[in-house]
C-alpha cells in the first residue's frame, strides 16, 4: 500500500432481504453476534471479538437467488462460509435458527443451507 492511499477498513458485509430485522435475529440466532444498530430497514450486527460485521438492509423488491443457477435465473451475487468445529452439530443448530439444508451438496466437508430470505451460506471444517 502507497503511503498516499487512504485507511480503509471493512466494516460489514450487507445482505438485502425483504425484512431486515428478521434477517438480521436468524443471523443473531445462527452467530450468537451483538446487534450494534437497530433501524426500521437496516440492522448490524458484530461478533463478540471485534472486526467486520453483518448488516441487513430491507429490500422491498428482494428475488430469492437461485442456487445452482440455471439460465435465466436470478444468480447468487455472494455468500458466507462459517468455518465450524462439527459440521453435523453445526448444521443442526443452522436448521433450529431457521435455515434450510439445499438439495444440492458440491462438497463432502461443507454443507451449503439457506437463510430465510434465501442467501446461501456455507458451514465448512477445514
Amino acid at each position: 500500500m502507497d503511503d498516499e492511499s487512504p485507511r480503509m477498513a471493512l466494516s460489514a458485509t450487507v445482505l438485502g432481504a425483504p425484512d431486515a430485522r428478521a434477517l438480521a435475529a436468524f443471523y443473531q440466532r445462527l452467530l450468537g453476534w451483538t446487534v450494534t444498530h437497530d433501524e426500521p430497514d437496516w440492522v448490524m450486527l458484530r461478533p463478540p471479538g471485534g472486526g467486520a460485521g453483518l448488516s441487513f438492509q430491507t429490500e422491498p423488491h428482494h428475488v430469492r437467488p437461485a442456487w445452482p443457477a440455471g439460465p435465466g435465473d436470478q444468480q447468487m451475487m455472494m455468500h458466507l462460509d462459517i468455518e465450524v468445529d462439527d459440521l453435523d452439530a453445526a448444521g443442526a443448530h443452522a436448521v433450529a435458527a431457521g435455515a434450510t439444508l439445499a438439495g444440492h451438496q458440491p462438497q463432502e466437508h461443507v454443507r451449503v443451507y439457506f437463510d430465510p430470505a434465501g442467501h446461501p451460506f456455507c458451514l465448512f471444517m477445514r
